[in-house]
């Protein structure tokens, strides 16, 4: 069903208000037949996006509700959140900063509700990869991430004035000749410390 105005051909264009056949609802702007220019989109399950369309796709400057009560409001390229924008997680949690191909990638911090610490730095394909800072109550760590754990040379920085130096190894799998069906389990990298000095300005950055 439609309700609104049409093009000489009999397209929808300019604003309108249809009922798609699968009980979603569409109401805003219209071009030629397709969702474009600004509007607010209803799903049957709950879900509601509003903001800006280019030919039926998300494109443009646009907040998304999910059904589980999250919610990202930022940038859409195609239907898909990509550029600068923020996400709000079911569980609390959010994220602030770059998006590409519906992941976090790029510059962004996301924060843990529950424990109020934060990771500040870089993002591949929505892991934490590359130099960054995570962030807790009283004290700091700055190093880098690779597939979301932290490896490599980094510091503990302490609120009461000092830093402990070290890095973060990535232990050898020890080989268990029983269990070959099942993969065994990634081990934790372990900190190794090698010094603990006054605060410096090192970081993660200096080495590239």
């Amino acid at each position: 069903e439609y309700e609104g105005d049409r093009d000489g051909e009999g397209q929808r264009h300019g604003f309108g208000k249809a009922r798609l056949p699968n009980g979603d609802t569409y109401e805003g702007q219209y071009e030629h037949g397709l969702r474009s220019g600004h509007g607010t989109y209803r799903f049957k399950n709950g879900a509601l996006y509003t903001g800006n369309y280019l030919q039926n796709k998300k494109h443009g400057k646009g907040v998304f509700f999910y059904p589980d009560g999250s919610k990202y409001a930022g940038d859409w390229v195609h239907d898909q959140r990509q550029g600068y924008g923020e996400y709000l997680y079911a569980n609390g949690d959010t994220y602030t900063g770059e998006w590409a191909n519906n992941k976090r990638h790029g510059q962004g911090t996301y924060v843990y509700k529950e424990t109020g610490s934060k990771y500040v730095g870089c993002w591949v394909n929505g892991i934490q990869n590359g130099p960054a800072e995570l962030i807790h109550l009283n004290h700091r760590f700055k190093g880098r991430f690779l597939n979301g754990k932290p490896l490599g040379r980094g510091k503990f920085i302490f609120d009461i004035g000092c830093e402990q130096h070290g890095e973060y190894i990535q232990p050898v799998q020890e080989k268990e000749e029983e269990d070959e069906d099942e993969p065994p389990l990634p081990l934790e990298p372990i900190w190794k410390v090698s010094e603990i000095t006054k605060l410096t300005p090192w970081s993660p950055h200096d080495e590239e």
